[in-house]
């Protein structure tokens, strides 16, 4: 499977909204919320250059972002499982290696994923767990 990560670009700001916006993604974020095309442009103006944009040969599968230290990770319905958001977490930990995670007690998707890249809790509360690598 070759994969790449690439710098968020303006031709890639819509299809992070709708993966963002997908109902099934939407379980995982804390903000469960539909971001208009305006607010996702709006968002992006301050925060693109944070966002990285996973390549599988040249279609896009998933993104991955670090805003104020805190990872945010999203893949296709149809790319889960398959290896690319251990990719993308394996690839921003060198460009942010001190990011943490703050992951909805109930998203075992996203746990396991941080687990398997060697992040471990070190705080919880009521709702979320907090990883740090």
């Amino acid at each position: 499977m070759e994969l790449r990560l690439v710098k968020n670009e303006e031709k890639y700001f819509d299809f992070i909204r709708q993966l963002r916006n997908d109902e099934e993604n939407q379980s995982g974020f804390i903000d469960k919320v539909n971001i208009t095309s305006e607010q996702q442009k709006n968002y992006m103006k301050k925060y693109k250059d944070n966002y990285f944009v996973c390549l599988q040969k040249q279609n896009p599968v998933g993104y991955i972002g670090v805003i104020e230290d805190d990872i945010r990770v999203c893949t296709e319905k149809h790319s889960k499982g398959k290896g690319i958001g251990f990719f993308m977490l394996s690839e921003i930990i060198k460009i942010y290696p001190e990011a943490t995670a703050k992951i909805l007690k109930d998203n075992v998707i996203s746990l396991k994923l941080f687990q398997k890249c060697n992040f471990v809790i070190y705080d919880t509360d009521k709702n979320f767990f907090y990883l740090k690598k």
